[in-house]
């Protein structure tokens, strides 16, 4: 008799209550990008600093240009490029003329000619386009030539004024945010040097199985090519976490310990010394295979197995087995070793990587200190069993209510995790549940509630988007 299954959303709790945000650490703004920020960012500077023209053209005195839209010559006084020259942004009354930080005012009747992200003169308060004007245009590397321009008022001014994209002390992101390129840019034009970061976490990826050969490795007799140690390492790096690769284990207690010995020991080198903020060497370990109930499921016999009193001489502590409520991916098992966060997985490949998505992932958000899943996530309709599951999904998966493109039949009472591809809108399952190809060829995942067993065409379902 089936032991009693616990629903995915409770293990995903248990998961999430193993593991804690990483110590904070400060990088230079160069080298922070895929981290999490660890307070709030604002603006050192405003963004222009100073007010600017928008366009090349001619600066000029509104005052000047008549409402009607009727033409005006102007006398042509001097030029104004973007970047370091002797203009300042703060110019004022007692600079003293031809000095440092110098700009000679615009007077009735004159314009001066303007690039883009040039400070604006004293007394302009436009700019007009320069292919709006009697030049026409301007000839890259050629001197001034024109001593006078006939041009009209237009519709917008064409100045940047200083702060109006960001105003100095302004908050640019909150504590939690993924740095990415955009905001590594707004960060740099605003001033900012260095960003307090959660450190990046460190996960050790094990498989196990005696029938496993490394990839390139010759097959003997019952021997296959491990799959779910390249594809576990590369869902954790694709999730933001440095990744050590120990393993295949081979279906002896004795092997499996030294793996797991090896990466909360041997882990550092991963990144060419010890971990960071005085941590453990790894921060969560990630075993795939070997916790159903056969008699060779070497990760539950060594969870079985006694511990020493102090968990960090000892072997695993906080041991929890269960049976999940999802298809694929029902037998799980939490745990430390040494000390480390222990996550062990099922061995079939869609069932690993299916468990990755539904709890690995999440833990490495909360290692990186990631914020919760905002709308868009999973879990927005009325079913009970997704309702927690939003607030758990990583920020960098988007999930679409799709229909169905066919119908296919459900297992009830477990929340079933189908890769399905999306086309014209709709979903539609790629070949078995159970096979690695389909997995490769899929758009997403389906995610069919428990209480559902069997999916209409037309049905709307949640596709937790992978592509």
């Amino acid at each position: 008799m089936e032991s009693r299954l616990r629903s995915v959303t409770e293990h995903v709790e248990r998961v999430l209550a193993l593991v804690s945000p990483l110590p904070v650490v400060t990088l230079g703004l160069a080298d922070a990008d895929g981290s999490v920020l660890a307070e709030d960012m604002h603006a050192a500077v405003s963004v222009p600093p100073f007010d600017s023209a928008a366009m090349d053209g001619y600066a000029v005195r509104l005052a000047d240009l008549p409402p009607g839209g009727g033409s005006v010559t102007l006398d042509v006084t001097g030029d104004v490029a973007a970047g370091p020259s002797d203009v300042a942004s703060d110019v004022t009354s007692d600079v003293t003329s031809d000095g440092p930080g110098y700009m000679a005012g615009i007077g009735p009747g004159q314009a001066v000619r303007i690039m883009t992200g040039a400070p604006l003169p004293p007394g302009a308060d436009a700019v007009i386009p320069v292919e709006h004007t009697s030049t026409g245009g301007f000839v890259a590397g050629a001197p001034r030539a024109e001593v006078s321009v006939t041009l009209a008022r237009r519709q917008r001014p064409h100045v940047r004024r200083a702060g109006e994209d960001v105003r100095a002390g302004q908050l640019l992101a909150h504590a939690g945010t993924e740095v990415t390129a955009a905001l590594v840019g707004a960060l740099a034009a605003s001033g900012t040097v260095r960003v307090p970061v959660r450190r990046r976490p460190l996960v050790a990826v094990i498989s196990t199985g005696s029938e496993l050969v490394p990839v390139g490795g010759a097959l003997g007799p019952g021997q296959i090519t491990d799959s779910n140690g390249p594809m576990l390492a590369a869902a954790a790096r694709a999730a933001g976490a440095d990744v050590v690769r120990l393993g295949p284990a081979s279906d002896d207690p004795a092997a499996l310990r030294a793996a797991l010995d090896d990466a909360v020991l041997d882990g550092p080198a991963a990144r060419g010394g010890p971990a960071a903020g005085g941590g453990p060497p790894v921060d969560l370990i990630v075993t795939a295979g070997g916790v159903s109930a056969g008699a060779a499921d070497v990760v539950r016999e060594v969870l079985a197995a006694p511990s020493s009193a102090g968990e960090d001489d000892g072997g695993a502590t906080d041991v929890d087995v269960a049976t999940v409520a999802m298809s694929p991916g029902k037998p799980q098992a939490l745990a430390r070793w040494r000390g480390v966060p222990w996550l062990a997985l099922p061995g079939n490949p869609v069932g690993a990587y299916a468990s990755f998505e539904l709890f690995a992932r999440p833990a490495i958000d909360r290692l990186r200190g990631l914020g919760v899943a905002g709308e868009g996530s999973p879990g927005r309709g009325g079913n009970a069993e997704l309702a927690m599951l939003p607030q758990r999904y990583p920020l960098g998966r988007v999930c679409r209510s799709l229909p169905a493109a066919v119908a296919w039949s459900s297992p009830a009472g477990k929340l079933q995790v189908l890769p399905v591809r999306v086309s014209d809108g709709a979903a539609e399952p790629c070949g078995s549940h159970h096979a690695l190809s389909a997995l490769a060829t899929a758009d997403g995942l389906a995610l069919v509630p428990p209480d559902v067993e069997k999916v209409r065409a037309g049905d709307l379902v949640q596709v937790l988007m992978l592509r």
